[in-house]
């Protein structure tokens, strides 16, 4: 598992940001980003939450309790990996959409436990 100093610097140079852009942007000393960094320090609670902001991540991402860095990056992936709405015809995005609409009227019927009749 990546420490926060790898997750901080992963995604300062995904950024293409240097250590004084994101030590500017959150508040910081170049010394202190760099400390982090390396893992010779942990940041405060308030110095975590300005590299989180300046980062545009989440600080769980940062202290490794979540895998994407933030809720708009992990959509991102999906869509690109997916190839994005422009990847397909209207025919397999039709497609798509009743396959969509036939396992939401499937997972209906298992949550009302498999009745025939729709409660009200």
């Amino acid at each position: 598992m990546q420490s926060l100093g790898d997750r901080i610097k992963f995604l300062r140079e995904k950024k293409n940001m240097t250590q004084k852009d994101l030590a500017a942007a959150a508040g910081l000393t170049v010394v202190q980003l760099s400390r982090y960094e390396t893992g010779d320090r942990k940041p405060d609670p308030e110095a975590l939450r300005g590299i989180a902001d300046a980062l545009d991540s989440s600080a769980d991402y940062l202290l490794g309790r979540t895998g994407a860095p933030s809720e708009s990056y992990d959509k991102g992936a999906s869509l690109s990996f997916y190839g994005g709405p422009e990847a397909y015809t209207s025919d397999e995005i039709a497609m798509m959409e009743a396959a969509l609409k036939a396992y939401r009227e499937q997972k209906k019927k298992l949550l009302d436990g498999g009745s025939e009749n729709p409660k009200n």
